[in-house]
């Protein structure tokens, strides 16, 4: 029974180790996304008012997405663990985690924080590849097309997304970094952080995961 909150910037492969974890360790992975989702398809209260801020484009406040991350935590899938993914976002959120946390009798037992230097991050995201006519991935440096340009599944073109430029990706991460410090302070004086090196294979990434989560299921 494992408890995590799960964090690293855009390009530090998140996603692919969140799947690993999860399926080793078979407990649920809450995304933010995910939450608001099921709480809109179950069409609790919450999740009807949340749905009215999202259709108008706007932020859902931190009193619904609260009360939504508490609905999800109380459901019977989360008593053997979960992987909590983009909540908490702030220092203020963090108090409110841990105040539903202690409502039901429960901690969490790692923040895991993929750590990758900032010049490799924008050297990943920068060099992403969509192919315009399937949607499959590539990159300029890692996984690249037999053929330069071209999809190797289909034939189609590839291009490289707007928010994918150098100017785009720099703010984003800047963006990231300014309101991620305070929570990774935060949960460094609770004793609760810790920073794993993204910077290695995805394999070694997951091996080192495996390491601080030791025997716990």
């Amino acid at each position: 029974m494992v408890k995590i909150v799960f964090m690293g910037p855009p390009g530090a492969g998140k996603g692919t180790q969140a799947e690993k974890i999860v399926e080793t360790y078979q407990i649920p992975h809450i995304s933010t996304g995910d939450m608001f989702r099921k709480a809109i398809k179950d069409q609790t209260e919450l999740g009807t008012e949340a749905k009215r801020y999202l259709d108008q484009g706007a932020l859902v406040p931190d009193q619904i997405t609260i009360g939504i991350v508490k609905e999800r935590l109380t459901e019977s899938d989360c008593k053997q663990g979960f992987l909590l993914d983009g909540f908490p976002r702030t220092v203020e959120q963090a108090n409110a985690l841990d105040e539903i946390l202690d409502s039901l009798d429960l901690k969490i037992d790692y923040v895991i924080n993929i750590d990758v230097d900032l010049n490799i991050l924008k050297e990943r995201l920068t060099g992403r590849r969509i192919c315009r006519s399937c949607g499959a991935t590539y990159h300029t440096i890692f996984n690249s097309p037999t053929i330069e340009g071209v999809c190797d599944k289909c034939g189609g073109e590839l291009y490289q997304r707007k928010d994918d430029n150098d100017e785009t990706v720099s703010s984003r991460l800047d963006v990231y970094l300014k309101q991620t410090k305070p929570l990774l302070d935060y949960y460094s004086l609770t004793g609760n952080l810790v920073n794993i090196n993204g910077q290695q294979s995805i394999e070694l990434v997951f091996a080192e995961i495996q390491t601080v989560l030791g025997g716990k299921r």
